[in-house]
């Protein structure tokens, strides 16, 4: 069970919203309004939120901004609006997930329980504990403490990065196939390139190179992604 805020403002849409998930067990509270979620966040914990881009007074992409200005609570966007662009620009700006409306809710409670497994750690009984400390060049990542470190200098991580950083790390020089990606960050068993494309290139930023300028981060085109010290990268090359 977890609780949810479901941001949304057509009533009826919000009735079956609350309907289907409290159905699925989970505790809702809903509001209308932008301005209504960000007092809602602000002031309740809530496990992960639901929110609608066609808000009566402010657009969702710029309420989803100042929900991550106070809050790394999980959102998944619910928009009408499936432009390529559109769906990039709303990853970038920090949302979890989303969903392209109509959609049923079955497949929102699924969505749901995929986010909250990812913000929860993932990981079941009977999985080995990660290593203390994963060490790539000068890269350092500690699962356990959710720290990352590149040649000593703090690297600010979404929970989103840091879980695909320490994935790769742990798998260092070995190419993880987009799928495995997918399944093991996202907790997806769909899903298209566009997600992975997305959280690769902010990765980069941060580790300071680019897709054409690669260090640690290469993309084997039409297999995956692997992570390795760039000194091992110039003598595979």
């Amino acid at each position: 069970m977890a609780r949810l805020l479901v941001v949304e403002d057509d009533p009826f849409v919000r009735s079956a919203l609350i309907r289907q998930l409290t159905e699925a067990a989970h505790t809702v509270r809903s509001v209308g309004t932008a301005l209504e979620a960000l007092r809602e966040v602000a002031q309740v914990g809530f496990d992960a939120v639901v929110l609608d881009l066609g808000l009566p007074d402010l657009d969702g992409a710029q309420a989803l901004k100042m929900l991550r200005g106070i809050t790394d609570v999980p959102v998944i966007v619910a928009t009408a609006r499936d432009d390529e662009a559109e769906v990039v620009r709303l990853l970038t700006d920090g949302a979890d997930d989303y969903l392209v409306k109509p959609f049923s809710g079955a497949h929102l409670t699924a969505r749901i329980a995929a986010v909250l497994r990812r913000a929860g750690g993932g990981g079941g009984a009977g999985e080995p504990e990660p290593p203390r400390v994963l060490r790539v060049g000068g890269l350092t990542v500690d699962p356990l403490r959710r720290h990352a470190e590149l040649d000593g200098v703090v690297l600010d991580l979404t929970r989103r990065e840091f879980d695909l950083l320490a994935y790769l790390a742990g798998r260092p020089g070995v190419v993880v196939p987009r799928r495995e990606l997918l399944a093991e960050v996202w907790q997806q068993s769909y899903g298209d390139d566009q997600t992975i494309d997305v959280r690769l290139s902010w990765l980069r930023r941060k580790l300071g190179e680019t897709a054409a300028r690669p260090r640690y981060l290469r993309t084997v085109r039409g297999v995956g992604v692997k992570l390795e010290a760039p000194q091992a990268a110039v003598e595979h090359a």
